[in-house]
């Protein structure tokens, strides 16, 4: 399981998949579950891996996009003005480097730049930077240069360039795009072990997450689940600034379970649960209660009549940046879990989610 996880690691996180084009994370599903159930796709483009079986329709699902950008605008002289996608930190922006993938699936990489801090005042170089004072340098001369030899349009998406990397202590690696690569390697992963269940799975990665949860809202109707397994990869909160007797996302100390955030109340059964078969079968996890962000649940436990969700997270540090850092057991146990829960949903055990008479 350590070396499936470490490729699909290095594959999904190396991908280029920001919302609304998310093709290459999506053929990685196609191809790496293609024999394991039927596959199809709503019409926002989430995709869906049918395994079968009996019983409820419980869903274990991944979103596939990643804070990313749009080409917004070309200047004369070359340089591409663009809009973020997503919860962007503008401190963690200038200086680094992007591709933009042409429609004719080129990737030409580019460097997000300001005006030189050497050109600024002083009152302006204390200042962050907005987003529409920056721009992609590629390289260009002109805006013809850009249109016609690189083949650069309006619209044309832009993602983080960041390499799968492994770090001096063991089982540490740094890359872009944990949000939420690791969720869509562990939804991959437990299409892959379940086997048999009492229940039908179904595998998933949804579209535009990080644009405000829309494709889980078509994903739901698509499908029609009877209960979500969510998997996603939050912030950890074990850095300096964090109390930490408070800290509920350690990198190294366990897969997530997430009671609360923003977006969702997690459905209580659903997550005690969760709790309970982590116990029992030994999986590391921490209990986390959020007072902001969100993930698809918020999405999912509303649609169709209700739909109970649990939301499981591997910490990631350094999020919607280039550069996140995780631990590779986290993910293992992520995995483990949700391996755990899909064999385990059965009618009983998912009728009882949402039995209040």
């Amino acid at each position: 399981m350590r070396d499936k996880a470490l490729s699909l690691l290095k594959e999904l996180t190396e991908a280029h998949s920001v919302p609304g084009h998310e093709d290459e994370v999506r053929a990685i599903f196609v191809d790496e579950l293609g024999e394991t159930g039927e596959l199809s796709a709503d019409g926002n483009g989430s995709v869906f891996c049918d395994a079968g079986g009996d019983g409820p329709r419980v869903l274990i699902a991944g979103h596939m996009d990643e804070v990313g950008f749009l080409v917004q605008s070309i200047t004369p002289e070359g340089f591409l003005r663009f809009v973020t996608l997503g919860g962007w930190w503008t401190h963690s922006l200038l200086s680094q480097r992007v591709e933009v993938r042409t429609k004719s699936g080129d990737k030409i990489l580019g460097v997000v730049s300001s005006m030189p801090p050497h050109f600024l005042s002083a009152e302006k170089r204390r200042q962050v930077m907005p987003v529409d004072q920056l721009f992609i340098d590629v390289g260009a001369s002109s805006r013809s240069e850009v249109e016609n030899e690189f083949g650069i349009a309006l619209g044309d998406p832009v993602a983080p360039v960041s390499a799968f990397t492994a770090m001096a202590k063991e089982d540490r690696y740094m890359a872009k795009a944990f949000d939420n690569r690791v969720g869509m390697a562990a939804a991959i992963q437990t299409g892959l072990v379940a086997g048999e269940t009492d229940n039908r799975l179904i595998l998933s990665g949804t579209v535009q997450e990080e644009v405000g949860l829309r494709g889980s809202k078509s994903a739901a109707n698509f499908i029609k689940p009877d209960a979500v397994v969510i998997l996603e990869g939050p912030p950890a909160d074990d850095t300096p600034g964090f109390p930490r007797s408070e800290c509920q996302g350690q990198i190294g100390a366990g897969v997530q379970i997430r009671m609360f955030d923003s977006s969702a109340i997690g459905n209580p059964r659903f997550a005690e649960f969760a709790i309970e078969t982590a116990k029992r079968e030994g999986i590391p996890h921490q209990v986390t209660v959020r007072r902001s962000g969100g993930t698809d649940a918020g999405s999912f436990h509303v649609a169709n009549q209700g739909i109970p969700c649990v939301v499981l997270g591997v910490p990631a540090r350094y999020i919607h940046s280039h550069n996140a850092i995780i631990d590779l057991n986290d993910h293992l146990h992520m995995v483990a879990l949700a391996t755990a829960l899909a064999r385990q949903l059965n009618e009983k055990t998912v009728g009882e989610l949402t039995s209040y008479l």
